[in-house]
């Protein structure tokens, strides 16, 4: 039963002050849940960034050796055995 008293949540703007509860609350879970994605994304992204053998990566800026990336192909499955050893003696020939 609503009466002519003073209420700041029941007045011509109450449907409006009533809605901004509810609002905020799923407002704040969408944020969290945002949140938390984007930090799974970028661990998950430094994660898959470390060299799988151990070795460290260039600086930025310098360019990966020959053998860098005869090794990143092989790893990828982009050459074969045959074809890898056949580039990387080649490559160790033309080194000396």
């Amino acid at each position: 039963m609503m009466h002519g008293g003073f209420s700041p949540y029941f007045n011509n703007t109450g449907t409006w002050l009533g809605l901004m509860g509810p609002l905020f609350n799923i407002l704040l879970v969408v944020g969290v849940v945002v949140l938390v994605v984007w930090a799974v994304k970028k661990v998950g992204q430094s994660n898959s960034h470390q060299p799988a053998s151990g070795a460290s990566h260039p600086p930025a800026g310098q360019p990966l050796s020959a053998r860098e990336i005869l090794d990143i192909r092989y790893a990828r499955g982009e050459l074969g055995r045959e074809e890898y050893q056949s580039i990387r003696q080649d490559i160790l020939e033309e080194a000396t």
